[in-house]
């Protein structure tokens, strides 16, 4: 079953296309990678998906009902999202970021702790946020994503600035969503690697375009080096 589906999803026209007829098919339980060089159109879609922009044209399916203005609201209830750079209060804790985000989302408070623990803040809950490093910030940001246990989570580019360390931590982390929380996980990367490490399910955008959707085996069944199936459907676009 599909969680998610676009019909000729596009948004912009002629010279100012963005995204272009997309056909997105993701399917419940998986991690969705979604594959481009830097100004693909990855932002663009998870945007238009989370409603943050609006469609020029096409049909966007949630959960089996398709997105209108009447249930977006409604849909997005449960759906989380780390998209760009979030904002928080650097003055505050990180708990007290969390109190701030679980207030807005009407959600119980015994929820953050339970998010703290998933994220692996939890010991330095009390710490101001502005004393954080890049990954911690991020991992903040997944948190306040995952109160409401939203069934689908959206990361834009979640592993962008963290050292090695950070960016393994951060893998292991996704990939482990799915089973321990019973999500479907849509992570966005220009790193072929990355999305290589963690990922079952991969779309492929190039220019706007939907290059490639299937599973990673699929992919890899292509030819003998993944990055050079990569190039080959990207135009040699950007050296990953």
């Amino acid at each position: 079953m599909n969680i998610i589906e676009t019909k000729n999803l596009t948004k912009g026209s002629g010279a100012a296309m963005r995204v272009s007829d997309l056909d997105l098919a993701i399917p419940e339980g998986c991690v969705y990678g979604f594959l481009g060089p830097n100004g693909a159109g990855k932002t663009t879609t998870l945007k238009l998906l989370l409603g943050l922009l609006k469609p020029t044209n096409g049909i966007i399916t949630f959960f089996g009902q398709k997105m209108t203005e009447q249930n977006r609201l409604s849909i997005l209830a449960h759906t989380g999202s780390l998209i760009e750079n979030p904002s928080y209060y650097g003055h505050l804790t990180g708990l007290e970021n969390l109190q701030i985000i679980a207030k807005l989302k009407k959600v119980p408070a015994a929820e953050i702790e339970k998010a703290l623990n998933t994220v692996r803040l939890y010991e330095q809950k009390d710490k101001k946020v502005k004393q954080y490093s890049l990954g911690m910030k991020q991992r903040l940001g997944i948190a306040m994503a995952l109160l409401g246990n939203p069934r689908v989570l959206i990361l834009d580019e979640p592993t962008n600035g963290l050292d090695p360390a950070g960016i393994r931590e951060m893998r292991e982390f996704i990939k482990d969503l799915p089973t321990t929380h019973q999500m479907t996980i849509i992570v966005s990367s220009h790193l072929l690697s990355e999305v290589e490490q963690m990922a079952d399910m991969v779309g492929i955008i190039h220019h706007g375009k939907l290059v490639f959707q299937g599973t990673m085996a699929t992919l890899e069944a292509q030819g003998d080096e993944l990055e050079e199936v990569f190039l080959k459907l990207t135009e040699g676009g950007e050296s990953l």
